[in-house]
């Protein structure tokens, strides 16, 4: 039910003292506090049961080549409060249905000098505070610059922060974990290489930022609906412990065109005492506008294999040969050329993926590589670099196409842009309807390398709208989309749910790459997945990447269990088993868990949490009575303990138990790991080890 009851209904949960509004959440758990200072400057202030967790914080923006910003000298014009209450139901998530509650107060102010008026709009759940700008039609404020988003963070102590630095072209980075004081002195150790990126100040981190006080509050920071704006990074006062908005310029160091009417992407601040509560929010997406796609039947949950790993790993090719140092498309004959001997994605490896995917039940076969261009696709500035229409000589497309068909199997369409948008958008409709005449119905697109126009950054607002428009585009060709490269989610994936999956940060990929820390997967869930899924691509089984590529020394930071339980604790709708066949056939008995578990879910019980340190989650399987569990654990061994009260009363199940060995551990022993069954129920307890680097999954299946 839906309902909408103004300010004469909800006089609980709203108060003017003076110049101050107080806004109550709906259990009365978080107040927050507007207020004008003085000099006319907005503020606002947070607390959770009774303590302040976000102290008086100014908010506005400075104008570009104005006269005056939309920084002070405002008069509170109006003020309107509301609640709201609905439950919607996503068309695929960790939950079949979503809850979303909120008090609300919109403040209007109107400025002195300027005849300008802007509305500060704030939202409070019971998890949390979202707050945005919004810009009225109106003679004085019609077209505007902006120079930079000032919103504040005032924190209340020196807390623990997992944080990855500020960058305007990647997020492709570990988290470092530290007091707030600590992140300049750690800031160049924490900036990595990368293959694009530019950092802009020591003390910049990333969205979304995890907190803990030294009271055992955890503060999440983040951005919601991040639609035709630049990206929020926040930037810390280390002297004052307060974070300030910094959003990502343009070409011409511009944060921001703004046509009114307007408005900002939601600020968001979601505060627990428990950290499985920071794990359970869906705050973020309730912030953003329902689906505007109508019939999302199209829109399904994919499990899938690929070649891939091969290539990240340095074993095969994405180019087809090494005759040419450069290619012209349309020009450079390729039927003449000598092949390599190393291209994957020829007709006989695909097929050998594809008999894969249909012996073992999986959906879909991501192939890369496939299309000419990679002879010379990335680092050269190259605008006309792909197509995505030919295939090279060694790839049949029909063919493979008509071959999976044949056995229950879809290709996953692969477009990498190596950071070449404009070129994208000149081929997209094209691209889009050859793959709806060829099979595909998903695409996983990336923006490797330098963003072109030249000087573009990947999070500017120009970039960000591309990135919409390509989600857009690819809905009208029912097209799901996996973009990897672009800016990282903020829930839109509610308003347009073909966008099945993100990279946007630190992938697998990574741990062919000089690996990746041991504690990474339990970070990411609190970090990177509180804006929507990630295609993180687990499932890897042999950690000797020289295995693979004799050239490649990397290690994967992984036991065996740590990735069976990544599809559960690193939810996404769209799952990889990123490995090669080969490693799979070693390992049957447990890669028979990737085989069962599901991709759907219309129940999560978040039952142990900790960042950096563990996490354990219990999924219900849409559609189903079975339970699938999974623990990621960090650098330090520990025992964890579960029951199974989430279980259905008066019924039994058959439980596997996919765990670490005793002598299992991510360097020196990742591959030791046990299977055992027991049968449990709902009273049934579970004490359960797990390694450095390790974890655990569990199926649970209902016994008839």
């Amino acid at each position: 039910m839906k309902n909408l009851f103004f300010a004469s209904l909800i006089l609980f949960a709203f108060s003017t003292v003076a110049k101050a509004q107080q806004l109550k959440s709906p259990e009365g758990k978080f107040v927050m506090e507007f207020s004008l200072q003085n000099d006319g400057t907005p503020t606002y202030n947070l607390k959770y049961k009774n303590k302040e967790v976000v102290k008086t914080s100014k908010l506005g923006l400075e104008l570009k080549d104005d006269k005056k910003s939309l920084l002070n000298d405002f008069t509170i014009a109006d003020t309107k409060t509301s609640t709201f209450d609905e439950t919607w139901k996503p068309v695929w998530g960790e939950v079949d249905h979503i809850r979303n509650h909120y008090n609300e107060l919109a403040v209007t102010l109107n400025q002195k000098g300027t005849d300008r008026q802007i509305v500060i709009r704030f939202r409070l759940f019971d998890d949390g505070l979202g707050f945005r700008y919004e810009f009225p039609a109106q003679k004085n404020l019609t077209y505007f610059v902006i120079k930079e988003e000032r919103s504040q963070f005032a924190m209340t102590g020196d807390h623990t922060a997992f944080w990855i630095p500020g960058d305007y072209d990647t997020q492709e980075y570990d988290y470092t974990k530290s007091k707030l004081s600590e992140i300049r002195g750690l800031s160049q150790k924490a900036y990595t290489a990368n293959v694009s990126q530019k950092s802009f100040s020591p003390t910049g981190v990333q969205t979304s930022l995890m907190l803990k006080t030294n009271e055992g509050i955890y503060i999440n920071l983040h951005e919601a609906a991040l639609i035709d704006y630049s990206c929020m990074h926040l930037n810390l006062d280390d002297k004052n412990l307060v974070f300030e908005s910094w959003l990502t310029p343009d070409a011409k160091g511009d944060k921001g065109h703004m046509q009114a009417p307007n408005h900002s992407p939601w600020r968001t601040i979601i505060v627990s005492d428990d950290a499985r509560e920071i794990l359970a929010s869906k705050m973020t997406y309730n912030l953003n506008d329902p689906s505007k796609i109508d019939n999302t039947s199209w829109i399904k949950p994919v499990k899938y294999v690929g070649v891939w790993w091969e290539m990240i790993t340095g074993k095969s090719s994405w180019s087809y040969t090494n005759d040419y140092p450069t290619v012209q498309l349309g020009v450079t004959d390729f039927a003449k050329a000598k092949p390599n001997g190393t291209h994957g994605a020829n007709n006989a490896n695909v097929k050998k993926y594809i008999d894969f995917a249909a012996a073992n039940g999986f959906d879909a076969v991501l192939v890369e590589g496939w299309n000419e261009g990679w002879e010379d696709w990335f680092g050269h500035s190259k605008d006309y670099v792909f197509d995505f229409l030919t295939p090279y000589p060694d790839f049949d497309v029909k063919g493979l196409h008509e071959y999976a068909k044949s056995k229950g199997v879809k290709i996953i369409m692969h477009h990498e842009t190596s950071g070449s948008v404009r070129n994208y958008e000149r081929h997209m409709d094209a691209a889009y309807k050859f793959m709806n005449d060829n099979g595909y119905d998903a695409v996983k697109s990336g923006y490797v390398g330098d963003i072109l126009p030249r000087g573009e950054n990947h999070y500017s607002q120009w970039i960000v709208n591309h990135y919409q428009y390509a989600i857009e585009k690819a809905a009208d060709y029912k097209i799901m989309v996996n973009a990897h490269e672009a800016v990282r989610p903020t829930g839109i994936a509610r308003t347009y749910p073909n966008l099945i999956g993100n990279e946007a940060a630190r992938g697998t990929e990574y741990q062919a790459f000089g690996g990746s820390k041991s504690n990474h997967v339990t970070v990411l869930p609190f970090t990177r997945l509180i804006g929507g899924p990630m295609d993180y691509t687990p499932g890897i089984f042999e950690m000797d990447i020289s295995k693979m590529n004799p050239d490649n020394k990397s290690h994967v930071n992984s036991t065996i269990a740590n990735q069976l339980a990544l599809y559960i604790t690193m939810y996404s709708p769209l799952q990889m088993a990123a490995d090669t066949p080969e490693n799979y056939n070693r390992f049957p008995d447990a890669f028979q868990f990737i085989k069962d578990v599901a991709v759907d879910w219309s129940e999560s019980k978040y039952i142990e949490a900790e960042p950096g340190d563990f996490i354990t989650v219990a999924r219900k399987a849409k559609g189903t009575n079975n339970w699938f569990v999974g623990n990621v654990n960090g650098e330090t061994p520990r025992t964890s303990n579960i029951d199974f009260s989430f279980l259905e009363k008066g019924k039994k199940y058959t439980a596997t138990i996919y765990a670490d060995a005793k002598d299992a551990h991510y360097k020196t022993n990742p591959q030791a790991y046990t299977i055992k069954k027991i049968v449990v129920t709902n009273k049934s307890k579970l004490s359960q080890f797990s390694a450095p680097g390790g974890g655990y999954a569990i199926s649970i299946i209902e016994t008839k």
